[in-house]
């Protein structure tokens, strides 16, 4: 005689478990290799962001006073020209500086700039600003490494 009916409809209902198992099991791994991509490239971004940032406030920085050095007042930013500088610095790579801030003294300048970033495998999912932040010293007759 042959296999009972009960035995035969208990095989079958396991058919297809291992395939279905092994697409979920896929399906996972392609979303976590998709995130891990997309976020290596956010943080591309953001490195790249922060370099963008302090090259700007070198530039920025670079604009000196010459008035106040030429008066005997000391080396300062020429503030007016410090925001033209940084933006025309970003202009090249198509950002812009967010925002440009001066020390009291007048010698530091920080740029901050602000990017998108469109991740290419998850689409507007992972849709973000990035930011970055960079300054600049204005030092003068430096005789040896400053130390922090």
């Amino acid at each position: 005689m042959g296999v009972p009916v009960r035995a035969r409809r208990r095989r079958r209902s396991d058919r297809g478990a291992v395939a279905l198992f092994v697409a979920i099991c896929a399906a996972y791994v392609v979303l976590v290799i998709a995130l891990v991509i997309d976020a290596g490239g956010r943080l591309r971004v953001a490195e790249r962001t922060d370099a963008y940032a302090q090259e700007a406030a070198r530039v920025g920085g670079q604009q000196l006073d010459q008035a106040a050095v030429l008066q005997g007042k000391g080396f300062k930013i020429q503030q007016d020209y410090v925001r033209q500088a940084a933006d025309a610095y970003l202009a090249l790579y198509g950002l812009q500086a967010g925002e440009v801030e001066f020390s009291g003294d007048g010698k530091v300048v920080t740029v901050t700039v602000r990017a998108d970033y469109r991740p290419v495998l998850l689409g507007a999912l992972g849709e973000r600003k990035v930011t970055g932040k960079g300054s600049a010293t204005l030092v003068h007759g430096v005789e040896k490494a400053e130390t922090d």
